[in-house]
């Protein structure tokens, strides 16, 4: 099995931005415009031979993440209109926002905080939209962190990757807090076990630095583990699109 790249898109206040670790506070701005960058990247994708009906770019709305609602639906729109194929999370929190980005053409809605504290709208979501809904876990030190990465709990990572699963999950995104936009390696044994406790399919998230990083990461496509979600290493230029995929495999 190949791991396909996943460029990401950070969008808080209409621009395409980064942040360290989740901090607010630590934020570098890449792009004043979030669609043309997402539109970038899709064509980094198709010029390095990548399938799309199955590439995808993850858009991340932090404004949403952080207030409870989605902020960027007309990017979405946007983004549908070009041909993009995309995933969204940031602020999913009912079964009506998550319709809305899925209408607005989303391939998957990306639930956090709701799916932790609402199982049954996560169980809802699921069965209304079979397949495209996944769920992101960030967690810190193991443990899960919510409501953009400001509040955190003592549940365990694993044990809610299971249960989102049996919920009906379609993906688990596994994002390691510690190691988001640190340039210091990707937690890949974290990522792995979660993907052992999930048995569905798992994205890799946070700290991938290098091609060597990607290179480790096909190492864990056997526990399921099928994507790499990619952001500042793309953005500081440390590899190309190409190169990246080159390095998971060669299909993206």
């Amino acid at each position: 099995m190949t791991v396909r790249i996943v460029p990401a898109v950070d969008i808080r206040g209409g621009r395409c931005v980064n942040l360290v670790q989740g901090d607010y506070g630590r934020e570098t701005v890449f792009s004043e415009d979030p669609v043309a960058q997402v539109l970038a990247w899709w064509r980094d994708l198709a010029d390095a031979g990548a399938d799309p009906a199955s590439a995808m770019v993850h858009v991340v709305d932090l404004d949403g993440a952080r207030w409870g609602r989605c902020c960027v639906l007309d990017e979405l729109r946007a983004l549908a209109r070009a041909g993009v194929r995309f995933e969204v999370g940031g602020g999913l929190r009912s079964l009506d926002t998550i319709a809305a980005v899925l209408e607005a053409g989303a391939a998957l809605a990306i639930l956090g905080t709701a799916a932790f504290r609402d199982p049954e709208l996560l169980k809802a979501a699921c069965a209304a939209h079979p397949g495209r809904v996944a769920v992101g876990i960030d967690a810190r030190e193991g443990k899960v962190s919510l409501s953009g990465w400001m509040e955190d709990t003592d549940a365990d990572a694993e044990s809610f990757a299971r249960e989102a699963a049996a919920a009906g999950a379609a993906r688990i995104i596994y994002t390691d807090i510690l190691s988001d936009g640190m340039m210091k390696g990707p937690n890949h044994a974290a990522t792995g076990a979660v993907a052992r406790a999930a048995g569905v399919p798992v994205t890799l998230s946070g700290g991938v630095s290098c091609l060597e990083d990607l290179r480790k990461t096909r190492d864990l496509a056997a526990d399921g583990v099928d994507e790499a979600i990619v952001g500042r290493a793309l953005y500081l230029k440390r590899f190309t699109v190409a190169e990246a995929v080159a390095a998971l495999g060669g299909d993206g």
